[in-house]
């Protein structure tokens, strides 16, 4: 080593020749980052764009299938809500009253000149039908909360115009074989009486092929309707979704104290504090 050649394994003649890493004399710069780590400066835009298409390839193959999630899900709902129409049925046959008839040559008249019985059978059947619709929507609005918003209506609104129809002729059947039988048999001025049947409702065939429900059998489906679009305006989350509150997180934030960093060891060439 001379006092022109501070580095002993470097030649004089080799003065272009960078220095081997971690020779005396050179440091590495301060600001770079570990390995495995990217710059500051990093952009994630400068990616490959081997990476940018594989991330949109998978964007792309990801949305049919949660498109058929969706489909699947409201399918689902408006099947069971069908299902439930069942159920719905069997009550209102319970709480309408049946119609006494009377027996004639031309077949069965009331035996009032003005009955209350129908009009009180199609009252239940609109009350209850208005009370399945605000359940359905309540249980849409709370067990599909991902997907709160235009596929939770369409599944509380399909479910329950699918119930409605289900639970009329459910409900309408019952007894009905056996006042089939008796305006059949029998004798002419016998009274019996009818089932529970809706005047104020039905369903009409478009083109002898699509079910189009009126009347009653609309409620159901109205007061999900009503139902769901007053819980999403009542919201306070703007995405209908429920998210996490920020004032909490301050408060809490707030009320726990940040830890005391330990003090750092002197440095090995530092001078002591003075002690007094």
């Amino acid at each position: 080593m001379s006092p022109d050649n501070p580095d002993p394994e470097r030649h004089v003649d080799d003065s272009d020749r960078p220095a081997p890493p971690g020779a005396s004399g050179t440091t590495p710069p301060e600001n770079e980052p570990p390995a495995g780590i990217p710059p500051s400066g990093f952009d994630p835009g400068d990616a490959p764009a081997s990476t940018a298409y594989q991330s949109s390839l998978e964007l792309a193959v990801d949305e049919p299938r949660r498109r058929l999630r969706t489909v699947a899900t409201v399918l689902g709902f408006v099947l069971a809500f069908a299902v439930l129409g069942a159920p719905l049925g069997l009550l209102w046959t319970v709480l309408a009253p049946d119609t006494p008839v009377l027996k004639t040559a031309e077949g069965a008249i009331y035996a009032e000149p003005q009955p209350e019985q129908p009009i009180a059978a199609d009252g239940w059947f609109s009350l209850l039908g208005l009370a399945f619709g605000v359940l359905a929507a309540l249980v849409l609005w709370f067990v599909l909360r991902r997907r709160r918003g235009p596929v939770g209506l369409l599944a509380a609104v399909l479910g329950a115009l699918a119930a409605a129809p289900v639970a009329w002729q459910v409900g309408r059947r019952v007894g009905l074989a056996t006042f089939d039988r008796l305006l059949d048999t029998a004798p002419a001025g016998q009274a019996f009486t009818k089932p529970a049947d809706l005047r104020a409702g039905g369903v009409d065939w478009l083109l002898g092929v699509l079910p189009v429900p009126h009347g009653n059998l609309l409620l159901p489906a109205f007061g999900a309707a009503v139902t769901y679009t007053l819980l999403a305006g009542w919201s306070r989350w703007p995405s209908l979704r429920p998210e996490p509150d920020p004032t909490a997180v301050s408060w809490a934030s707030a009320g726990t104290p940040a830890p005391t960093a330990a003090p750092e060891p002197p440095a090995p060439g530092a001078a002591e504090p003075p002690r007094g």
